[in-house]
């Protein structure tokens, strides 16, 4: 299995943090940067990861490594008492050259009741504030955001203009290892260490302008690291989706720079946690409909025709709202779309439903900004 964030998107955060630190140095950076970096010097790395694995371990790794590029990564519904939906994707990105430390932290959500879209980025150097916890597998503070938990329990705070959550997570299933030992090979003398936890009940409260107010829903949380630059270019189109049998799907399409798809790789988790590695054969994802984004002129793809013939499961899956494009330059370099989804459709003829999201990259290294289309 190849998975989907281990291009262009975490080196060209290499890239950008060590332009701002050579331009600005940490100490004259502020917490959100809003200028876009220029191209950045070559940044030099570590080959690959161990030859020979370690065992994924739990609680341990949940915590951080001493690895090249590491992220946790956060997205989720969440539901108020009168039934709105808000969804939120909340991530911290590492980057660790050996002589130079990064974190990027995103935040974003959809509010589909007033059908608004936003997000904010932070970066910063050094190590990150923490509270002193011995208990917590990992610890992660950039100003009032913060995301800290161990062994699947975990807490998320994070605010931006007129939105703010503080939630509860406890995973419900088992964390799923990629390619069965959450060891992924790529087969190109490169690997990374890769988990997911799939079905996690969130509580908590959601801000909305000055008004606090109790929230529920689901989430799903991934977990990488590793000493990797391989598929530095074309991007790639992935897919998280839960489904309201309490079974989860998640697929990858790693593109070419024409945007061929040239790696196709997926997972499937059954209602007790088992896994079933999925790869080209074995399911098929078709645009049904896209969006131009007026503010970089970039297309993006905000609806899919999704068929897993072996499981007989036929499925719609939907943009809750097109505009849910990140224009993250100042901080990883990158424009990319990650959005909640809702999904439709059939197993075994019989009707089935869902949410979930999907991220795309490489869109605008194909859809240079400000074209038209």
């Amino acid at each position: 299995m190849i998975t989907f964030r281990q291009t262009s998107f975490l080196m060209r955060f290499l890239f950008a943090i060590a332009l701002i630190f050579l331009t600005h140095g940490p100490a004259g950076l502020a917490a959100q940067e809003t200028s876009t970096p220029s191209p950045a010097p070559i940044v030099e790395v570590p080959a690959g990861i161990d030859d020979a694995p370690v065992p994924v371990e739990f609680p341990r790794d949940d915590g951080p490594h001493d690895a090249l590029i590491e992220w946790w990564y956060y997205t989720g519904h969440l539901y108020t008492d009168a039934g709105d939906r808000y969804g939120f994707e909340f991530v911290f990105f590492k980057g660790d050259t050996g002589n130079l430390l990064g974190y990027v932290s995103h935040f974003a959500i959809t509010d589909n009741v007033t059908g608004t879209y936003q997000y904010d980025q932070r970066i910063a150097f050094g190590e990150l504030s923490s509270q002193p916890d011995s208990d917590l597998a990992f610890d992660l503070q950039l100003g009032d955001w913060r995301m800290a938990g161990s062994d699947g329990v975990d807490r998320i705070k994070a605010s931006l203009d007129g939105y703010a959550i503080d939630l509860q997570l406890e995973s419900t299933k088992p964390p799923v290892l990629h390619d069965g030992d959450g060891y992924v090979d790529y087969g190109n003398g490169q690997a990374s260490y890769y988990y997911s936890r799939t079905r996690i009940a969130a509580e908590g409260t959601l801000t909305i302008g000055t008004e606090s107010q109790s929230v529920s829903g689901e989430a799903w949380f991934d977990h990488q690291w590793g000493n990797f630059t391989t598929f530095i270019d074309g991007g790639w189109d992935w897919f998280s989706l839960q489904l309201d049998d309490q079974t989860e799907i998640m697929l990858y399409i790693i593109n070419d720079p024409s945007g061929t798809p040239v790696i196709l790789d997926g997972s499937y988790v059954d209602r007790d946690g088992n896994l079933t590695i999925l790869d080209g054969p074995d399911f098929t994802t078709a645009p049904t409909d896209f969006w131009r984004s007026d503010l970089t002129g970039i297309t993006y793809p905000v609806a899919w025709a999704v068929t897993l013939p072996a499981l007989d499961i036929s499925l719609e899956v939907t943009a809750s709202m097109p505009n849910q494009e990140l224009d993250t330059r100042p901080t990883t370099g990158v424009i990319y779309w990650e959005g909640e989804v809702v999904v439709e459709g059939t197993r075994g003829g019989e009707p089935i439903s869902g949410h979930g999201y999907v991220e795309l990259t490489g869109y605008a290294d194909r859809d240079p900004i400000g074209t038209t289309t």
